[in-house]
């Protein structure tokens, strides 16, 4: 990863004016009745803790996770390390040795599974010069492999995963030196691949996107220029995940978390305003920005016994001192999030490959933990899979403050999916995390709350007739 510059007194609890919503939801919380209740009834989750958003995986996710292989991840982990060095400012012409080398393996193993998708699938290069800049000192050419799964229903409406397959020792402009990046990022680019591998022969209903990007070690180039590419065309990216050093669970004193996996989501936008920021103070929206509404959902759809994990969000744009590809995207306004392992072991990442006082150092195949990142790919293949199956994040929510009232009306736009069935409601009190109550409104753009709007938070998330749930969006003031 390239390293970054350092850098009035409450009274006592009245109750609410209006207890129908509050009772219902504990009632359905001691019953058990399920999550979703009949239209303008809230429902709490089971025991009135945790998220009332959760979506188990259904028989299709389930089949599709369990297709992830860890033996070819293994495999693909091993064959990037073998062409020696990745560094961006290697040779690109060696068929042996180099980032050219491993560009142009990634692009054949990506076209060999468009080749089985029916057309659905392309694999191509994404190149540009960068001209000398940090980290560059002669002009570069950077290439990202991006092989794109086309919706058959809402194409327009995308999802990218990506990992970066440039590596590097210690010395940052050292290019010659064996850089083998096996964590740092082969583990990530493995995960892409095996993931368009795996969904090739599906059809999700919106558009997925695989990228390996090059650059990132250096200042990442490579996301950068996806990401502005993506912006100059007006593409509708809802959400963006990279996978970078998820190659292991052994922290650096020898300790193993085999079944967590972190995802760093920022509160405050990256791409904020001035406006914006003067709106978000005055609705207190620091922890309900889209990144941490798709966080989120990543909980809600990624943490089960389907994929073996548990997602440990992280309220941090990325590590201290650190930064990584998701950055880019979130400069552009796009959601978008960094999924890392627990704790790293920083002997086997921006290291020469040497043995000292009889310690190997060196970012080796032989540290990482092949069923570790096998599950990993299931968590982010359950959340890509289930956003591009499900309805798109609705667009314009507002909360209506044309007038002063205890009640909250929540108005959105219609959305245009051919299997939108509705729309929900949700809530929870402005000190909780996660969402805690659920109101099925149906196909419907407004909907009014027996709450107040100054007591709690709200959101409206979109239902399709196979009851697959979008992320939630955050309500803003507006008429």
């Amino acid at each position: 990863m390239p390293e970054q510059p350092a850098g009035t007194p409450s009274g006592p609890r009245s109750p609410r004016r209006r207890t129908v919503l509050t009772s219902a939801a504990a009632t359905a919380a001691v019953a058990g009745v399920p999550l979703i209740a009949s239209a303008g009834q809230a429902v709490a989750a089971p025991g009135g803790g945790g998220a009332a958003t959760t979506q188990a995986p259904d028989r299709e996710l389930r089949k599709l996770l369990k297709e992830i292989d860890a033996d070819r991840i293994e495999a693909t982990v091993r064959r990037l390390a073998a062409f020696g060095t990745r560094h961006t400012l290697s040779v690109q012409d060696d068929p042996e040795r180099g980032i050219g080398a491993a560009r142009d393996w990634i692009l054949a193993e990506m076209k060999k599974y468009a080749a089985v998708s029916g057309g659905r699938m392309t694999a191509e290069l994404q190149s540009y010069i960068q001209e000398p800049a940090s980290r560059i000192p002669v002009a570069t050419r950077i290439t990202n492999v991006v092989a794109t799964l086309r919706g058959s229903v809402a194409p327009d409406r995308v999802y990218v995963v990506a990992g970066h397959y440039d590596s590097r020792v210690t010395d940052v402009m050292d290019a010659t030196s064996d850089a083998p990046g096996a964590d740092d990022d082969a583990s990530g680019v493995a995960l892409v691949m095996e993931l368009a591998r795996v969904m090739a022969k599906r059809r999700p209903a919106a558009t997925i996107v695989f990228a390996a990007v090059a650059g990132e070690e250096q200042g990442l180039y490579g996301s950068r220029y996806a990401a502005t590419r993506f912006k100059a065309a007006g593409t509708d990216v809802q959400g963006m995940f990279t996978n970078d050093i998820i190659g292991s669970s052994r922290a650096d004193d020898g300790t193993r978390d085999p079944y967590t996996v972190r995802l760093f989501a920022e509160g405050v936008p990256t791409s904020e305003t001035p406006a914006q920021a003067n709106t978000r103070r005055s609705v207190g929206g620091e922890n309900d920005s889209a990144t941490r509404q798709l966080a989120r959902f990543v909980s809600d759809v990624g943490d089960n016994d389907a994929t073996g994990m548990n997602v440990r969000v992280v309220y941090r744009r990325d590590r201290y001192l650190r930064g990584g590809d998701h950055i880019p995207f979130l400069e552009q306004g796009y959601p978008a999030a960094r999924f890392t392992e627990p704790a790293e072991d920083f002997a086997h990442q921006h290291q020469d490959v040497r043995v000292e006082d009889g310690k190997q150092y060196g970012d080796l195949p032989e540290f990482c933990d092949f069923d570790y990142i096998a599950r990993v790919t299931r968590v982010n293949g359950a959340v890509l899979w289930t956003l591009a199956q499900a309805p798109g994040t609705p667009r314009e929510a507002r909360i209506v403050t044309s007038n002063l009232t205890n009640d909250t009306e929540l108005k959105w736009a219609l959305g245009t999916e051919p299997d939108l069935a509705g729309y929900e409601v949700v809530w929870r009190e402005t000190t909780e995390p996660e969402w805690t109550h659920v109101i099925k409104v149906g196909l419907k753009t407004t909907h009014t709350v027996d709450l107040s709007k100054d007591n709690v938070f709200f959101g409206v998330r979109a239902v399709n007739r196979d009851g697959r749930r979008s992320p939630v969006a955050f309500p803003m003031p507006g008429n």
